[in-house]
């Protein structure tokens, strides 16, 4: 598994953590849980930005790992 592939899986899954998490926000009625979610997601979406930076600088810097 490339270096590439790994990156996009990692982006896949932080992105779907964080949808859980915007869920879990909507379907809650606890206010308390609510702001935690939206929190936690607003935190996960800042990590795909730096993950899906890295893994373009990654793709310019390093032609192998461009997809095919």
């Amino acid at each position: 598994m490339t270096v590439g592939t790994q990156f996009q899986q990692a982006i896949a899954s932080a992105q779907s953590v964080s949808a859980s998490l915007k869920s879990f926000a909507l379907e809650t009625q606890d206010q308390q849980a609510k702001q935690l979610f939206n929190s936690l997601s607003q935190n996960m979406d800042n990590t795909i930005s730096a993950l899906q930076a890295r893994y373009n600088y990654i793709q310019s810097e390093e032609p192998q790992y461009k997809p095919q």
